[in-house]
């Protein structure tokens, strides 16, 4: 997906950048499968708490899996389509790195949302527009359901972050939400933000549960401290004269099956 040199600005200059029709209508189909199999067989646990960040909250739910693709072929497959690599590596420049996989689920009136945070908070890597999300409404994303909030220009500052009561592993911090803007996009629609970008999501007040996929990439030149999901030493290069399409990291060939596990995941429904 070539992107606009007004698109590439909005991102290196703002920390974000949505695009509302990425994703295909049978993609989010896919995804929505697959996500119900991943719940059906109990791979998604809630990370909500009372508010002592240990006891699992009775009455809100936050369902994550972290990472995805140790779990599911077809997430496996998603960080190879060509259209993430290609994007990607517009924003954030190449080599590109799959550095992380997850996604939350928020039931319908029951969801709990995710506190402010930035990822650079976790991730640690030199230059936080360096790193990227790729995050998909798996749903429509809207106010009502909680959707993505970012905080634009701030990925420069290094904001505090302490323990999150209300999740058994986050942390938080509190940025001037005054600034914050609420990204509603339709399914399908993704948003790119910076790993400095604070970002968080609101409750789902809505009957209808809403869930979110996360794809995480780093600049192969950039050297992220946190071992999260991956070995440092071991995560898929996507682009560029190490990238093997999967086969040193996965021991297969995973570039150029992505559409194959789109119509495999459609088909078995």
């Amino acid at each position: 997906m070539q992107l606009t040199q007004e698109q590439i600005d909005h991102f290196q200059t703002e920390g974000w950048l949505a695009l509302p029709d990425f994703w295909t209508e049978r993609e989010i189909q896919a995804m929505r499968a697959e996500l119900e199999r991943l719940v059906g067989i109990g791979k998604l646990r809630n990370i909500a708490t009372d508010g002592d960040g240990t006891t699992h909250s009775q009455t809100q739910f936050n369902l994550q899996l972290c990472p995805m693709s140790p779990h599911s072929d077809f997430f496996r497959a998603m960080p190879f389509a060509p259209k993430v690599a290609e994007a990607v590596g517009q924003l954030i420049g190449e080599p590109v790195v799959f550095h992380l996989d997850q996604v939350f689920l928020k039931p319908g009136r029951h969801g709990s949302g995710t506190n402010w945070h930035q990822d650079d908070a976790y991730f640690k890597i030199e230059d936080p527009l360096k790193g990227t999300a790729l995050w998909t409404a798996v749903h429509d994303a809207t106010l009502a359901n909680g959707t993505l909030r970012v905080v634009p220009r701030m990925f420069r500052e290094k904001l505090p972050h302490e323990r999150d009561p209300q999740s058994d592993h986050h942390i938080r911090c509190y940025p001037d939400e005054t600034q914050a803007i609420p990204v509603e996009i339709p399914a399908g629609g993704v948003v790119f933000f910076a790993y400095g970008t604070p970002h968080a999501t609101g409750a789902n007040n809505t009957d209808h549960e809403r869930a979110g996929v996360a794809l995480h990439f780093i600049n192969a030149d950039q050297n992220g401290t946190a071992q999260v999901g991956f070995d440092q030493n071991n995560r898929p290069i996507l682009t560029g004269a190490e990238a093997t399409g999967g086969v040193r990291e996965y021991g297969v060939q995973i570039a150029g099956t992505w559409e194959q596990q789109v119509e495999r995941v459609l088909h078995s429904k």
